[in-house]
């Protein structure tokens, strides 16, 4: 009994099945194709297509910087229309041993530029004419127009000395407008103040630095000297350090503040504890609305913004130096620890700058990614559009050829 009833359910059982297989391969919802597999959930919150979820993936691999100052977008955002045609003069405010030089020279050797700067072998000055044959200058630094307003001229004396420099021998009527963009290096405070040292044990003095402000340079009494002689060679570290007037203290917030807001170099004007939160704050304003700074320890990201900055593409790429004279000084942790006291504002005015600097460059990459995939979706945008002009073409082409070989067909 139980046999016989198998055999009669198995044959509807089959049939059953099979009309099951046949609905599935040929489905009233997607009649004459084969219905598409569903999208994982992860690509449909991701937009579904490959091109979408590899411009995410993109943006996701980005890396997040954790900001310690809050800026504005147009703070971040630094962008400059530098007519080197017209009146548009870069400023190079060189601190002592930021790597400087180095970037100098990027400056009158490494751009590509419409007329290059002229160097003469065994010249230290290169001519940097504006393009059209004009004999003005674009570049105001060491490498093109000299130490003009003195020997690593500071801020507060650039400001006051270059308009008067770069206007030299016009007509005061006939001066036309000038935009001048200043631009900076810094550099870690420890590994500057161990740098000038070495420089400063080799001999170097700096002392035709004139250290102008407010029209007259510091007395003997407001600026005295570390050492006596012509120079301060083979001074040691211990040495360097207890000397409390050593403008290598803090140099950089010195070197970027406007010191008429604080008395200048009379340390009478005011009480050191007001002096310094002046200093520190000036620094750190102006070098936020300079049109470009860079940092010493990135030399790479240092390229970036400054040819994102001034639309300039340099000729070969930026080398980072990780060994120097500075990380060759082995100095215990007391030591280090006594440099960053001493540098306590340069320290601040680093944090600050680091940061600031980081996330100009995170915007600036951002930025430059939304741009491309923007672009990236107007091709495929085109592209789709010249493949719907060509199918119509394309299967007209196809039917054409179909019906010619069916006519033959049939007169065989």
């Amino acid at each position: 009994m139980d046999e016989r009833f198998n055999r009669w359910l198995l044959p509807p059982l089959l049939a059953l099945l099979f009309l099951l297989i046949v609905y599935q391969y040929v489905s009233p919802a997607c009649p004459g194709a084969a219905c598409p597999r569903r999208p994982p959930a992860s690509a449909a919150r991701r937009g579904g297509g490959p091109e979408e979820r590899e411009e995410e993936e993109e943006a996701a691999a980005m890396p997040r910087l954790a900001a310690k100052f809050p800026f504005a977008r147009g703070e971040l955002c630094r962008r400059v229309r530098f007519d080197m045609r017209g009146r548009d003069v870069i400023v190079f405010l060189h601190i002592q041993k930021t790597g400087g030089t180095t970037f100098g020279r990027h400056l009158v050797r490494n751009i590509h530029l419409e007329q290059p700067c002229y160097c003469r072998a065994g010249q230290k000055k290169c001519a940097c004419h504006r393009p059209g044959g004009d004999k003005d200058t674009w570049l105001f630094s060491r490498f093109s127009t000299g130490w003009s307003c003195g020997l690593h001229a500071d801020w507060t004396e650039l400001t006051s000395c270059v308009p008067a420099a770069m206007d030299s021998g016009k007509e005061i009527d006939l001066r036309p407008s000038t935009n001048f963009y200043y631009i900076t290096m810094l550099r870690d405070p420890v590994s500057r103040y161990l740098s000038e040292w070495k420089h400063v044990q080799r001999g170097a003095t700096w002392k035709t630095s004139l250290h102008m402000c407010d029209g007259r340079s510091p007395t003997p009494d407001e600026l005295p000297t570390c050492y006596e002689g012509d120079d301060w060679s083979g001074v040691s570290l211990r040495e360097f350090m207890d000397c409390s007037y050593n403008l290598a203290s803090n140099r950089q917030v010195r070197m970027l503040a406007d010191l008429s807001l604080v008395g200048c170099y009379n340390l009478t004007f005011m009480n050191e504890s007001e002096r310094n939160t002046i200093l520190l704050q000036s620094a750190k304003n102006n070098l936020k609305n300079m049109a470009f700074f860079g940092l010493t320890e990135f030399q790479r990201k240092t390229q970036y913004l400054f040819e994102r900055t001034f639309n300039l593409k340099f000729i070969s790429p930026f080398t980072q130096f990780n060994v120097t004279r500075a990380s060759n000084v082995d100095i215990g942790e007391d030591v280090r620890q006594r440099i960053e006291e001493l540098n306590f504002l340069d320290m601040q005015l680093y944090e600050y700058a680091k940061d600031l600097f980081l996330q100009r460059f995170q915007y600036s990459k951002q930025e430059e990614h939304q741009k491309n995939r923007l672009k990236r979706r107007e091709e495929r945008r085109l592209l789709r559009e010249q493949r719907a002009h060509q199918w119509p073409r394309e299967e007209a082409a196809g039917v054409a050829v179909t019906e010619d070989y069916n006519s033959q067909v049939a007169r065989w």
